[in-house]
């Protein structure tokens, strides 16, 4: 990353501006990130210095700063260069340091870059530069040109003829007219606004599974081409098994390219159309087709990660079923359903094999093992992974509480996307050296279910299946975005800090991993946190660490009351003012909310976000802002892709979310799409608007292709006026299930 350095008023109003933000929120947010402050303790405890901006907005002001910066290492980099070749002229100066945009910087660059030889420099060597300046200046020495050219010929530098010498003049025009930014910029337009994105397939190119057959011969604007198409072409030709062009019409190109050079008619004008028709087709052509080629890229990049961001919140942020005491299955066929049982922090307590589905002994022999680890450790929830085998072992498994008449647990399928990842990664290892992957994994699964967030965040974001070409996009912009928005999330929840793995307190604002590890190890030597201050005895936490940090650890039944609260020791004085005013304890303010409504704010000297922020949590101590778990039903009939017909109506879970639609896994092993036409009756640019990942719904089958394992499946057939009553409802869970859940949910304040 570009060396930080302080940035001039312009440069920050041209941030402010282009943002739409308020030039004084601007400054407030690069200074508060040059001394070290993260996006969530900026966007959470600095709304008064910001003017209430959220981290999205916080986030576009770091990324426009980064940007900016290292445009401005790079144009320090090229003022040096030009400045030691002797060329850097007073307007060349003025115009490097007036442009904020990096392509355009890189065009007033080339004309002095270091360049391999070329037809330009050969015709320069031949001496024939006076005659291409005449061509480019358009101004008459007195003769014509045909005179002026004989003049030129040199047989001893290989100039035998009038011709030669116009042609090595058209050459050097040629390089000036590619070097020239103006009209580099000019062709860039042209082409990113009219060109068409052509593909095509390889000759005797395989594509076996026909994945690119769409694009085999096909057409599309470039600038309207949607970025899942982009990205989709492009990994058929990083196959071999596409190859793609972008194409303009040439009379277009050329024309632009008159209108920048031709000034005035006289005889050079036909060597100048000569020279711009070859400029075009050997330098220009294929130098901004390359431009135009990483430009959608990027785009592209920016979409499909925007789509991951997206769905990744939504995961993270998905209903825990919370501190429970949990038996996850991790299903299999030949070898064996992997089961696990957790306790309520998270904890081992007893691991198994049940063999249902490898012989027709195999339901009574699991059976009684079952209800002994059901009985024997007091389980309140049975979760699923959604793998092989998923819905004959969920099956089984309601079949047998059932003829148990056992109610008081409840079974749910969860998603085991990633699971395997996170069973053979380091940190699996250091939680269970002497297990199994497999049973890493089935704990994995029963983890996922008490709290999606502190378990996900074990597992690579791009291992858990909700991104769009995740391993096409760049790789460094993805990382660093996924990792912002799992810092969102978690320090969105907060985390316990007498409870939390460190791999869950690595993501903590201002904490990295190493001061995780310093915090569980000072756990584990001096015994739980009593307070917040306390954090201050861990090696490496410092004031900034604290500042930063403080506010988003909890620790339940401490010391202070507040510690339990998103309220930031900081503003501890405040709360004590508004208790003191109300002549009340701290906690009998938490313990009786209503008393809030008698605080007098016009007495109160603090600013108006941080006083809301505080009597918001005061209100509702510990609150977890993720919604109630609700446990989705599948229908019970349908198990398998062949049991799926059209007009059903079933209930599925979203578990990915594209440009094109939603991904919906109705409990069949392969998920369904509802295309973007098929999510509302009523106009949405993105599917987002409609459907988030983690979203119970209710979808129709519109058709069903067991042989390409392909679901068409609609929400809008069910939104119509017209729809009528589906010929097989999916399955509704018992009421008395969810109010169990819901039971569950008001113990659960912050688990994480």
């Amino acid at each position: 990353m570009a060396e930080k350095k302080n940035l001039s008023p312009n440069i920050l109003l041209h941030i402010a501006q282009t943002s739409g933000l308020a030039l004084r929120s601007v400054v407030a947010v690069a200074e508060l990130l040059d001394d070290g402050s993260t996006v969530p303790f900026i966007a959470r405890y600095r709304k008064e210095a910001t003017g209430n901006l959220d981290e999205v907005q916080i986030l576009a002001i770091e990324e426009k700063l980064r940007y900016l910066r290292e445009l401005l290492d790079r144009r320090e980099t090229i003022l040096a260069s030009i400045a030691e070749q002797g060329k850097l002229t007073e307007e060349l100066k003025a115009r490097i340091e007036a442009t904020l945009d990096k392509s355009e910087l890189e065009d007033l660059y080339l004309p002095y870059k270091p360049k391999r030889r070329t037809k330009a420099t050969i015709a320069r060597e031949k001496g024939l530069e006076p005659l291409a300046q005449y061509l480019w200046d358009q101004e008459s020495n007195g003769q014509t040109l045909n005179i002026y050219a004989l003049g030129f010929i040199h047989p001893e530098l290989g100039v035998v003829s009038q011709e030669e010498a116009l042609e090595g003049a058209r050459h050097i025009v040629a390089e000036w007219m590619s070097e020239n930014a103006d009209l580099r910029k000019a062709l860039r337009q042209l082409v990113f606004n009219e060109g068409v994105v052509i593909s095509r397939k390889v000759v005797d190119a395989v594509d076996a599974q026909e994945k690119f057959k769409m694009y085999y011969d096909y057409k599309e604007p470039a600038q309207t081409i949607p970025s899942h198409r982009m990205l989709a072409i492009r990994r058929g030709e990083s196959e071999n098994v596409l190859y793609f062009l972008i194409e303009v019409e040439q009379a277009r190109a050329l024309s632009v390219m008159r209108q920048h050079v031709l000034r005035r008619a006289g005889d050079w004008t036909q060597q100048l159309d000569i020279a711009i028709e070859d400029a075009w087709k050997r330098l220009l052509n294929s130098s901004i087709q390359a431009e135009i080629r990483i430009e959608l890229k990027r785009r592209s990049d920016t979409e499909a990660i925007q789509v991951f961001r997206d769905n990744l919140y939504n995961l993270l942020l998905a209903p825990p079923a919370g501190p429970i005491s949990v038996l996850g299955i991790d299903p299999g066929l030949r070898t064996g359903c992997k089961v696990a049982v957790i306790d309520a922090t998270g904890k081992l307590l007893e691991h198994t094999v049940l063999y249902l589905h490898t012989s027709k002994q195999g339901n009574a022999e699991a059976t009684p093992k079952l209800e002994a680890l059901l009985r024997g450790h007091s389980v309140c929830a049975i979760a699923i992974g959604n793998g092989t085998a998923s819905r004959e072992t969920d099956t089984f498994v309601r079949n047998f509480l059932r003829q148990k008449g056992i109610e008081d647990i409840f079974s749910v399928t969860v998603s085991e996307s990633g699971a395997s990842v996170y069973s053979a990664s380091e940190v699996a290892r250091q939680e269970f050296p002497d297990l199994d992957l497999t049973v890493r994994g089935a704990i994995s699964i029963a983890r996922r279910l008490q709290d999606p967030l502190s378990e996900l965040v074990k597992v690579d974001p791009k291992s858990i299946g909700v991104g769009q070409y995740q391993h096409d996009v760049d790789q460094r912009q993805l990382a660093e975005s996924l990792e912002s928005v799992i810092q969102s999330c978690v320090n969105r929840v907060g985390v316990d800090l007498n409870t939390s793995s460190w791999t869950l307190l690595r993501h903590v604002a201002g904490i990295s991993e190493r001061t995780a590890l310093n915090i569980v190890s000072y756990r584990n030597e001096k015994g739980s946190f009593r307070s917040r201050m306390q954090v201050l005895e861990v090696p490496g936490i410092g004031p900034k660490t604290f500042e930063q940090a403080a506010g988003f650890l909890r620790i339940r039944h401490g010391s202070n009351p507040l510690d339990i609260t998103a309220v930031h020791p900081e503003s501890y004085p405040i709360v004590e003012g508004i208790a003191e005013s109300l002549n009340a304890s701290i906690t009998e303010i938490i313990q009786k909310p209503e008393l809030l409504e008698k605080v007098d704010r016009s007495k109160l000297s603090d600013g108006a976000y941080t006083l809301e922020d505080i009597l918001n949590e005061l209100r509702k101590p510990g609150r977890d802002p993720r919604d109630k778990f609700v446990a989705p039903s599948f229908h019970e009939e349908v198990r398998d892709i062949t049991d799926v017909q059209a007009g059903m109506v079933l209930e599925g879970v979203v578990t990915n979310v594209t440009k094109f639609g939603a991904f919906v896994d109705i409990g069949v092993h392969q998920d369904g799409l509802v295309h973007i036409s098929e999510l509302s009756n009523r106009f949405i640019k993105d599917p987002s608007e409609a459907v988030k990942t983690g979203q119970i719904i209710k979808v129709k089958v519109l058709s069903v292709d067991a042989k390409t394992k392909r679901i068409a499946l609609s929400i809008k057939a069910l939104l119509a006026p017209s729809s009528k009553p589906a010929p097989r409802p999916a399955t509704q869970p018992p009421a008395s299930l969810n109010e169990k859940l819901a039971a569950l949910s008001t113990k659960w304040k912050v688990r994480t």
